[in-house]
């Protein structure tokens, strides 16, 4: 099991199979969102670009409203498909899966996750 993303190497080899790659924004573990720093998720949105200009995937969906609006400086932005791209990778912002968002549910969850997954043609 890798202690980074909680996930057997199998695990992995699946996801990446079925086209899915998982990366996080800031890769250190916080309670909540607001233990980051603007300059942490602002470089961690640029690596995000970096890497999406290199693999050149279809969709990528963040996790977390508030993480994409500091890495990406768009104070504005919801839940959704966002007006700008990565590249040529349509830009999503999905639910962070935390418990701390209580007002999510499973069902809601599920929602906006196969959404993008659709739209990256996986599901």
């Amino acid at each position: 099991m890798d202690t980074d993303t909680g996930m057997s190497d199998s695990q992995r080899a699946s996801l990446v199979e079925a086209g899915i790659g998982i990366s996080n924004l800031v890769a250190r573990a916080t309670v909540r969102a607001s233990e980051l720093t603007r300059e942490e998720l602002r470089a961690g949105g640029e690596r995000l670009v970096a890497l999406v200009e290199e693999i050149r995937p279809h969709v990528v969906a963040v996790a977390g409203v508030t993480a994409y609006r500091d890495a990406f400086g768009q104070r504005a932005a919801a839940l959704g498909r966002q007006p700008m791209d990565i590249g040529r990778a349509q830009l999503w912002v999905v639910p962070n899966p935390s418990g701390l968002n209580a007002h999510e549910t499973i069902e809601s969850l599920a929602g906006w996750y196969s959404t993008a997954a659709r739209e990256a043609g996986i599901t």
